[in-house]
């Protein structure tokens, strides 16, 4: 614990790039496996209790992804800033702004929240819910929304961990989480002995006592075994800077990360027409997707820091070579994932409903969405790098662009040509242009970036 308080447990300066994003990739890559099989889990029991119960956990995912997703624009905003600094040397910088990040997602979690709670009936009634399904919807987002708190405060200090080169431990955080969540499900949602059948809110009560143990095993690592954060609250004038400067980048990481629960509750609405069935299998496919995207998804998580970092130190042609050879691989990764989601479609589908019309459409959702996932996980790392770069405008223009200029308008107009199934041909094809659009644009950001410090006599170092 000594060395951990002043040695980081990685070089991102001055290592060999392609090692030491592997080595910050892995640990994310086993804790993300581990916790979206949970969630997958989450899924199965809740599909034990039936369509109209699946439907509502459908039902409440663009809902909680994004409170999730303000949760990620704050840890974007706060390894930045904080992987910058640690790049610069200013580690008093970094334990002010990591500390001041904690405080501000309290607050902005607890104001949001609020809303929530008092606008389940009219929101999830303007998604499609009818109200059979708004029973269900009810029971789980009440006690969801009372423990959101406890679900961003880990994610946000997670990423102080991961900005000073530790994936390992948050890793190893949230996969704990994760299997708390597992083993309680079937507990409290069937009930146990003397434990009643909790149902949906036996559900989203698992979820929040791993939040909490969540919770304060990361304050204590930050706080105590690593130092990265003050144990006391920070000043005003203090606070006000930090706030400033992570907003800049949270604020526009958050409203882009945000725009993706707002994309997948309009897909939701639109899936909806096709009926109860087509909304379960949209759900369980979209969880399907996370676990098949789970490579991106670290990837998306660990490269940030080490942009942040040799951005910091001026070092922008490690940050050019680290986004080609990342992008490259998801590329690889994704289609072998495809071809083997391929073979499991069917018994995939089985596995998570008896409903012969939801195993169909489920089918289809996994023989035609993963071609598009290359793509998508080269849109996810340009979005990254662009906020680890400190330009969150870019990343929430590119986001824009993909959900409703690409995603969603082809998707609902290959819905209208051939069906449900259509919905799923129009993603692809949306990710794909998107690809396009995305690479080219961060290629040629790094090209004016070299030519403006060419022009200036700076270089660039290696």
């Amino acid at each position: 614990m000594t060395s951990s308080k002043t040695k980081p447990p990685l070089d991102m300066i001055q290592d060999p790039i392609g090692s030491t994003i592997k080595k910050m990739t892995i640990p994310m890559v086993m804790a993300m496996m581990a916790l979206m099989s949970f969630n997958l889990i989450d899924t199965f029991f809740i599909g034990l209790m039936g369509t109209e119960p699946l439907a509502a956990i459908s039902f409440t995912f663009p809902i909680t992804f994004t409170v999730i997703s303000l949760a990620i624009g704050l840890g974007i905003g706060t390894s930045a800033v904080t992987a910058k600094a640690l790049g610069q040397g200013d580690k008093i910088s970094a334990k002010q702004n990591a500390t001041s990040a904690l405080i501000i997602s309290i607050l902005l979690v607890v104001a949001l929240c609020t809303i929530g709670i008092f606008t389940i009936e009219p929101l999830f009634t303007l998604l499609g819910a009818d109200a059979s399904t708004l029973v269900f919807i009810k029971e789980y987002m009440y006690v969801w929304y009372i423990g959101s708190c406890f679900l961003v405060l880990p994610m946000v200090g997670n990423s102080v961990l991961r900005a000073s080169g530790d994936t390992k431990t948050p890793s190893q955080v949230m996969a704990f989480g994760g299997l708390i969540n597992a083993i309680l499900d079937p507990i409290l949602i069937f009930g146990f002995g003397p434990i009643p059948a909790l149902g949906m809110a036996g559900a989203a009560l698992a979820s929040l006592i791993s939040w909490v143990v969540g919770t304060f095993t990361i304050l204590y690592i930050l706080a105590f075994s690593r130092n990265l954060i003050f144990r006391h609250l920070p000043t005003w004038s203090q606070f006000k800077s930090s706030c400033g400067i992570i907003m800049k980048i949270a604020l526009p990481a958050a409203g882009a990360n945000m725009l993706t629960p707002m994309a997948m509750a309009i897909m939701t609405a639109i899936v909806a027409l096709y009926g109860k069935e087509a909304v379960a299998a949209f759900g369980v496919g979209s969880r399907i997707e996370s676990i098949a995207s789970m490579v991106v998804l670290a990837l998306s998580m660990s490269l940030p820091p080490f942009i942040s970092q040799n951005f910091g130190a001026g070092k922008m042609e490690r940050v050019k070579e680290a986004y080609v050879t990342t992008s490259r691989f998801v590329l690889i990764w994704q289609f072998g994932i495809y071809c083997l989601l391929l073979l499991l479609a069917w018994p995939i589908a089985m596995a998570f409903s008896s409903d012969p019309n939801v195993i169909e459409i489920l089918t289809w959702f996994i023989w035609i969405m993963p071609l598009g996932y290359g793509a998508q996980g080269i849109i996810i790392l340009t979005n990254s790098s662009f906020n680890a770069l400190h330009k969150p405008m870019d990343a929430l223009m590119l986001s824009v662009l993909r959900l409703f200029v690409f995603f969603v308008p082809i998707s609902y107009v290959c819905g209208l040509i051939w069906g449900v199934h259509g919905l799923f041909v129009g993603g692809v094809i949306g990710n794909g242009l998107m690809m396009l659009v995305s690479a080219f644009w961060f290629r040629k950001y790094l090209t004016t970036v070299e030519h403006s410090t060419v022009s200036l006599g700076l270089g660039t170092h290696k």
